[in-house]
């Protein structure tokens, strides 16, 4: 079998055989993360605008999307629920293929899941294996030699591109295809998947739409290959497939057939904590460590935070505008920052979103703490890297005393997890920007109970109908 036919074949076994309780557990979670997520981001432009465009579009109600009255065809739910889940990049995060596959995965999974009315573990196992998909095609056109994504590496966003491919397989699952339709879905969604990642160097709000692009566009995948539309087997690896055409030679075709069915990435795939780039995580764990520690962060004369050399440019370069940022949103990308938020502030689990608005990027006490801080290249961090986004943060206080906190394992990661607590509060948190405490609360006991059957339509049912 082709590595698109095997993949089907997979998907095919694992729709009549189901999966574990552990991985339904586990997906649930993400599906609970990516809710809060969502509910946090109603407010934000790009959803607003990809609302209007579906209200344009019309078509045969079917699905929920958060923020909608009423319901929507299918794709387009999943084209706004994807949105959201990416549009305030606090997401989880596969490494070291920096993928963000839950929100390009989940809310296809949910459209179909409610359009044909799946169990909750008819639908936690499709996404599971959707996610999966997009994981190994992710690795496929990892480079392990230069630690780096051969995808980024050309400009291309391999969440979106990859995701749509994911989100086929778990659209397809959810509407009965058997091995040869599931395996035209991969075909065909090859066909679909896109995104270039200009906007992360010059600005645009349109990579907060590419998870709502490549769910959309596996549902319509998966619906092409339901009514007969069909792919070609060897779309993967083949002289003209997907992987040769995304990654030219740079690629493993391997990563995506070696021990499939045995061995599963979404267990590992990191939960976010925090609502600031990825990199400056283990610098907030090291800071809350040292705050719990009872550091009194007036008497601090000095901070230096170790990193990987290749995440210096991104958090502490400048680091002048980095010790300065020009907004909340720049501050969620400064390592100075990030500290002296996770010193200073609090909310969620360390840092929460009101520690990355304009006025508290303004502040003046947390600008002098920053001010002190240096970002430094590490050795252990930097050989660590991209497996882990490590960190050591040393201060000096006013007595000419040290103290230092290392994390290896990012919070959220597998060797450092949330735990389901954890997991509640950071959705809680975030849903109280859109629902009552109330109402976040019966979303999350909603979706806890989908591994032991209970229904999608139990948990959609639960959403706004109105955007904020």
């Amino acid at each position: 079998m082709t590595p698109a036919q095997q993949l089907g074949a997979l998907a095919d076994e694992v729709r009549a055989k189901g999966l574990s309780a552990d991985l339904r557990t586990d997906l649930a979670g993400r599906v609970l993360d990516l809710l809060g997520n969502s509910l946090a981001a109603l407010g934000e432009k790009p959803a607003q605008v990809i609302r209007e465009v579906v209200a344009d579009w019309g078509g045969k109600p079917a699905a929920t999307a958060l923020g909608i009255a009423g319901k929507l065809p299918a794709p387009s739910a999943a084209l706004v629920n994807g949105t959201l889940a990416h549009s305030l990049d606090f997401d989880d995060t596969h490494l070291p293929s920096v993928l963000h596959p839950s929100s390009a995965v989940i809310p296809a999974a949910l459209a179909v899941a409610e359009r044909t009315g799946a169990s909750g573990p008819s639908f936690l196992d499709a996404a599971t294996v959707g996610i999966e998909v997009t994981c190994r095609l992710g690795m496929a056109g990892y480079d392990e030699e230069n630690a780096n994504s051969v995808f980024f590496d050309r400009g291309q966003h391999a969440t979106a591109i990859c995701g749509a491919v994911g989100a086929a397989v778990a659209a397809g699952m959810l509407l009965g295809l058997d091995s040869d339709g599931l395996t035209s879905a991969i075909g065909i969604a090859c066909s679909m998947g896109s995104g270039v990642i200009e906007a992360n160097r010059t600005g645009g709000t349109v990579k907060r739409v590419h998870c709502g692009w490549a769910a959309h566009a596996g549902v319509v995948a998966a619906e092409m290959a339901k009514h007969g539309l069909t792919g070609p087997p060897t779309v993967l690896e083949g002289r003209f497939g997907f992987l040769q055409a995304f990654c030219g030679d740079r690629f493993d075709i391997g990563q995506v057939t070696r021990g499939l069915g045995e061995h599963w990435e979404t267990p590992g795939i990191f939960f976010k904590p925090y609502p600031c780039n990825h990199f400056t995580h283990a610098g907030v764990d090291a800071a809350l460590r040292l705050r719990r520690a009872g550091i009194d962060p007036t008497r601090i004369t000095e901070l230096t935070l170790g990193v990987p050399e290749p995440v210096l440019r991104t958090i502490g370069e400048p680091i002048e505008e980095k010790r300065k940022p020009r907004s909340g949103y720049h501050g969620a990308f400064s390592g100075p920052y990030t500290v002296a938020a996770a010193m200073l502030g609090g909310g969620g689990l360390g840092v929460f979103h009101e520690d990355f608005t304009d006025g508290a990027a303004q502040d003046p006490a947390r600008l002098a703490l920053a001010e002190k801080v240096n970002v430094v290249a590490d050795a252990e961090c930097t050989r660590i890297f991209p497996r882990q986004f490590p960190a050591v943060l040393t201060v000096r206080l006013d007595d000419g005393s040290t103290h230092s906190e290392r994390v290896s394992h990012n919070r959220g990661g597998p060797a450092n997890p949330l735990s389901a607590d954890e997991l509640t509060l950071k959705f809680t948190s975030n849903a109280a920007r859109a629902v009552p405490e109330e109402t976040a609360g019966r979303l999350a006991e909603a979706v806890w109970r989908l591994p032991s059957g209970g229904s999608v339509n139990d948990v959609l049912g639960i959403v706004p109908t109105s955007g904020t």
